[in-house]
C-alpha cells in the first residue's frame, strides 16, 4: 500500500470541495475522475439552495416542509439542524464569491419551488446556481495550499483492517490496473446513482459507484429504494437528459399534454407545484398513455435571460421554448438513499465518512424537498470535516506521488447499457414484485459477466441494493411507488440494508424459467 498521511476525499462536487476547505490547513487529497467542475452533479444543479433567509420564513417552517415532503420518514432532528444552519452557509458561499441574485436593496432574491410553503430558494441567474457555486469553490480550492488535487483518477474500492477503513483502491479514469493508497480517514462525496437508469439528468459517471464501493466494504446503506425521478427532464433523446428546472413552474410554467390539457389540475391542490414524486408519476402516466407531456413556458418573459441553461438546451435541440411547449419526461435525478451516516457524517465503518448524495442522513426521507440537495451537501460536508479533524492530529504531509499503472480496458459499455435498461424496466417510476425480481436476476447475470472489473462490481452492488430494498418495502411511500402495494403502511420507517443481506435476498430468488 502506498503511504499517505492526507485525508482522502472521493469526489469533486460541492460536498467534496466544501469539506476540503473546512479541513484546511489539514492536508487533503481529492480524487476526481474529471477536471474540477466537470462530471459532478453539483455543477448541473439549476434550482439553487433552500434556506430561510428572512421573515416571514423561518427554520421551523423549512423543517416542516422538509418533513412533509419526506412522507413520514424524515428525521425531525436532522431536518431542524439543517434548516437552522442553512442561512450561515448561504452567507459563507457569498463570502467565497458566489454571485447570488440580489434585489435593489441587496436582499437575496428568493424563488418558490415544489412543496415549499413559500419562496425560500436562493438562486444565481435563474438556473445557474450549481455552476456558479462550484466556480467559486473551485477557485478557492485551487488556491488552498493544503489541498492536493488528483484529477483523472477514480476510486474503485476501500481497504480495511478489521472493521476500520485504512485506505482506498484507485485507477486511472481512462482504465488501468488498481493501486492501493493508505488513508488516515476517507470521506466519500462521490454523488448518487442516476446513471444506473436509462434516462437520467445526472452526469454520465454518476452510476452509484461510491455507494457500491462502501457497501462492498461492509458499510450499512439506508433508504436505497428511494430514487427521485425529476418530472421535467427535457425529452429530446439526449443522454443524459437536460433538465428544465422546477423554478420554471415556480415562475408560472404549466404542464400540458398533446391536447393542451393541464393534467396536474385536480391531481393535487398545488397542481404543478405538488411534491416531486406526485408530479413525476403524473408525467410518467401521460408518457405511457402516449399523450406527450410538455412544459409550457410561453407565458414567461425573456426566458433566455432568466433561465439561460434551459433556453440553451432547448435551442440546441431545435425547440424554441418561447414559441412551443418543451417535451418532458420523468428521469432519474437524485438518490435519497446512500451510505448511512450520523449527524457528523460518520458511516458504520470507523475511518469512513460520507456526505452529499452518496450519503443518507435522514434529511430527505422518501422524497427530497426541492433544493435541499445542495444544502444537505454543504451542511454535512462541514460537519464531516470537523468530525474528521477532531479525530486527526494537525500535521504536515507531503504530496502523494503515484506510479503509472498498467493500462487495462474500461468496463464493457454493453454491460452498462444492459444494467441501465434493467433498472429502468424493473425499478423505475412504478414498481412491482415481478419487475424487481426480474431486475435482480438481470443484475446478477451482468455482475457475473463483468465480475473482473471493479467498476462493474460497484455498479451492480448499488443496483442490487436499490432493487432489494424496493422489494422489501411492501408499500408505496414518496418516490417509491409499488403498484402491487399502493397504500402506505401505517407506521413509516427508514430502511437499513447491508450488501450481504441484499445479495442473500437476490440469491434466494427462484431462477428465471427456461423459455419453451
Amino acid at each position: 500500500m502506498i503511504p499517505n498521511d492526507r485525508v482522502v476525499i472521493v469526489g469533486a462536487g460541492l460536498g467534496a470541495l466544501y469539506a476540503a476547505l473546512a479541513l484546511a490547513p489539514r492536508p487533503v487529497l481529492m480524487i476526481s475522475p474529471d477536471p474540477l467542475g466537470q462530471g459532478a452533479s453539483s455543477a448541473w444543479a439549476q434550482g439553487g439552495v433552500a434556506a430561510a433567509m428572512a421573515a416571514p420564513d423561518s427554520p421551523d417552517l423549512h423543517a416542516a416542509d422538509t418533513a412533509r415532503a419526506g412522507a413520514g420518514i424524515v428525521d425531525p432532528a436532522v431536518a431542524r439542524m439543517v434548516a437552522d444552519e442553512a442561512r450561515a452557509h448561504i452567507l459563507a458561499l457569498t463570502d467565497l464569491g458566489t454571485p447570488f441574485d440580489r434585489d435593489a436593496d441587496g436582499g437575496y432574491v428568493m424563488s418558490r419551488e415544489a412543496a415549499h410553503s413559500l419562496a425560500r430558494v436562493v438562486r444565481v441567474r435563474g438556473d445557474q446556481a450549481g455552476a456558479e457555486i462550484m466556480r467559486a469553490l473551485i477557485a478557492t480550492v485551487r488556491s488552498t495550499p493544503s489541498v492536493q488535487l488528483l484529477e483523472g483518477w477514480v476510486a474503485t474500492g476501500l481497504r480495511r483492517d478489521g472493521d476500520r477503513i485504512i485506505g482506498i483502491e484507485l485507477m486511472l479514469a481512462t482504465g488501468s490496473a488498481t493501486l492501493a493508497l493508505a488513508a488516515p480517514a476517507v470521506l466519500i462525496a462521490g454523488g448518487g446513482a442516476g446513471g444506473l437508469f436509462a434516462m437520467t439528468t445526472n452526469p454520465p459517471r454518476i452510476r452509484g459507484e461510491a455507494m457500491g464501493m462502501a457497501a462492498r466494504a461492509g458499510a450499512v446503506i439506508a433508504d436505497a429504494e428511494f430514487v427521485q425521478f425529476h418530472p421535467t427532464a427535457i425529452a429530446t433523446g439526449a443522454d443524459p437528459a437536460p433538465l428544465a428546472t422546477e423554478a420554471l413552474r415556480g415562475e408560472g410554467a404549466v404542464l400540458v399534454n398533446a391536447s393542451g390539457t393541464r393534467f396536474m389540475r385536480g391531481m393535487h391542490p398545488d397542481a404543478e407545484l405538488a411534491p416531486r414524486d406526485i408530479v413525476a408519476r403524473a408525467v410518467y402516466a401521460e408518457t405511457q398513455a402516449g399523450r406527450a407531456p410538455a412544459l409550457d413556458c410561453r407565458a414567461l418573459p425573456d426566458l433566455g435571460r432568466h433561465f439561460p441553461a434551459v433556453f440553451a438546451a432547448c435551442m440546441a435541440a431545435g425547440i424554441d421554448p418561447a414559441r412551443q411547449p418543451i417535451p418532458v419526461a420523468a428521469a432519474a435525478h437524485y438518490h435519497m438513499g446512500g451510505i448511512a451516516t450520523d449527524a457528523e457524517g460518520r458511516s458504520s465503518l470507523p475511518g469512513l465518512w460520507a456526505c452529499g448524495e452518496a450519503a443518507s442522513t435522514g434529511l430527505h426521507g422518501a422524497n427530497r424537498l426541492a433544493s435541499n440537495g445542495l444544502l444537505e451537501a454543504l451542511v454535512f460536508a462541514r460537519r464531516a470535516a470537523l468530525s474528521m479533524a477532531g479525530d486527526l492530529p494537525l500535521r504536515d504531509a507531503p504530496p502523494v506521488q503515484l506510479p503509472e499503472p498498467a493500462p487495462t480496458p474500461l468496463p464493457d459499455p454493453a454491460l452498462i447499457r444492459r444494467l441501465r435498461a434493467a433498472m429502468t424496466e424493473g425499478a423505475g417510476v412504478i414498481r412491482d414484485a415481478a419487475g424487481l425480481t426480474r431486475a435482480l436476476r438481470r443484475i446478477a447475470a451482468i455482475e457475473a459477466e463483468g465480475a473482473a472489473h471493479p467498476q462493474i462490481a460497484n455498479m451492480t452492488a448499488a443496483a442490487t441494493l436499490i432493487c432489494a430494498a424496493a422489494l422489501l418495502r411492501r408499500e408505496s411511500r414518496g418516490a417509491h411507488c409499488r403498484s402491487d402495494h399502493p397504500a402506505p403502511l401505517p407506521e413509516g420507517a427508514r430502511s437499513s440494508l447491508t450488501l450481504s443481506r441484499a445479495m442473500a435476498l437476490r440469491a434466494s430468488l427462484e431462477p428465471e424459467p427456461e423459455p419453451t
